[in-house]
């Protein structure tokens, strides 16, 4: 399984995926191998997304945890996926799924129902969601920007949070 993974997967794809997500050598065939695992029709995709190998890499990438050496990298770099402002940002996509920079009750009430299914009823719900918008909107808007997400996560450790150790 190890060998199929590594010639599907050229060495120049590893060395940009490497590049773009901070992720190992070995880490990257061993996570191939699984993505393939999980790609039931051997198109490359993971079937309800359409999500191909290289997006599956970028996704995982900003649930690295953020190494010591990484912190005082190379300023004129771009900010690595894994960095805290983009974890939240990823955070905050969840969120907004209409793409419209902000998230509305009615995104935030969808998420929760996903999130809770049938355990809480509707009543808690939008309580829930109105609460947060209360205290999260600064502009009167009765949504959450991104700038207003960020100011109401600035004490939690996202970078800890958001971070799952991946096998060397």
């Amino acid at each position: 399984m190890g060998s199929r993974a590594s010639t599907l997967l050229r060495e120049e794809e590893i060395e940009e995926i490497k590049k773009e997500t901070g992720f190992s050598h070995s880490q990257i065939t061993r996570l191939y191998s699984r993505f393939t695992s999980l790609d039931k029709g051997e198109n490359g995709t993971l079937r309800e997304d359409q999500v191909n190998f290289r997006g599956f890499m970028r996704t995982l990438a900003h649930f690295r945890p953020i190494e010591d050496n990484e912190k005082n990298k190379n300023p004129t770099a771009s900010e690595p996926l894994n960095s805290r402002t983009n974890k939240l940002l990823f955070a905050f996509h969840l969120y907004d799924l209409d793409r419209d920079d902000k998230i509305s009750r009615d995104e935030l009430l969808q998420v929760l129902r996903m999130m809770v299914g049938v355990n809480i009823s509707d009543e808690q719900l939008g309580s829930i969601a109105d609460r947060t918008i209360q205290e999260a909107d600064t502009n009167g808007d009765n949504s959450i920007s991104f700038n207003e997400f960020i100011k109401v996560l600035e004490k939690v450790d996202v970078e800890q949070k958001m971070s799952i150790r991946f096998l060397h």
